[in-house]
């Protein structure tokens, strides 16, 4: 998934003359305009893993509070939203409106009413506080770091997550692509253990999801804010 979904996207307005009012009233609503499509955007990292494998590890009781960080298409969060059941609530959260709003026309064509599509960003999140018991971040970590948004993103993260809840990052193996990003901006298991550690979470286990891709996941200590 593209670092681009968690900048916020919106283009400077250009310098128009004022005998041009018909532009202007465009200039004027611009903030109602689609979101320019992303790079990489119908493009899903689910279609690359093996996803039995990975929800046998997440093993997501029913009425599981599951937030797909970055959700992009929704892959992830409509899989996630079958699994957990009618008790349960997936949020599904991406900075790329567009792709939301097809998420949206998806799931209520499918019936799936667990579903809460949101285009927020990774450091904003709307849930209260200690409300999540699992966060998935899919390919999405990676770009964050070289966005130099990490850091908010993972306080966030922190900050919604229940004590005891998991967070579960899926990422490129370190090997030369393609598929996937440039090998330079890849992260190992260590590292992504260095990145999140500080926040208060312990890991727990890799699970290799095929050639391409693994899950690492993590619990969060007691006590963590």
């Amino acid at each position: 998934m593209a670092l681009w979904r968690f900048l916020t996207g919106r283009m400077g307005a250009p310098r128009l003359a004022p005998e041009k009012p018909a532009v202007r009233i465009g200039i004027k609503n611009k903030e109602h305009m689609p979101t320019p499509k992303p790079p990489g955007a119908g493009k899903s990292s689910y279609d690359l893993i093996d996803p039995g494998a990975l929800w046998a590890a997440l093993n997501l009781p029913q009425g599981t509070t599951f937030l797909d960080l970055g959700c992009g298409q929704g892959n992830y969060s409509l899989a996630a939203a079958d699994l957990i059941g009618p008790n349960g609530l997936v949020y599904a959260v991406d900075l790329w409106e567009e792709g939301i709003a097809a998420l949206k026309a998806r799931a209520a064509r499918e019936g799936c009413t667990n579903l809460k599509p949101l285009a927020v960003g990774a450091d904003h999140l709307p849930m209260e506080s200690g409300s999540v018991d699992v966060v998935l971040m899919a390919t999405v970590l990676h770009d964050l770091v070289e966005a130099g948004t990490a850091a908010g993103a993972l306080a966030e993260v922190t900050r919604v997550i229940k004590a005891k809840g998991r967070l579960a990052i899926v990422e490129f193996h370190k090997i030369d692509g393609p598929p996937g990003p440039p090998r330079h901006i890849r992260l190992d298991p260590a590292e992504v253990e260095a990145l999140v550690a500080p926040y208060g979470f312990a890991r727990q286990q890799t699970v290799n999801l095929g050639p391409y891709n693994y899950l690492i996941t993590f619990v969060k200590e007691d006590g963590t804010p």
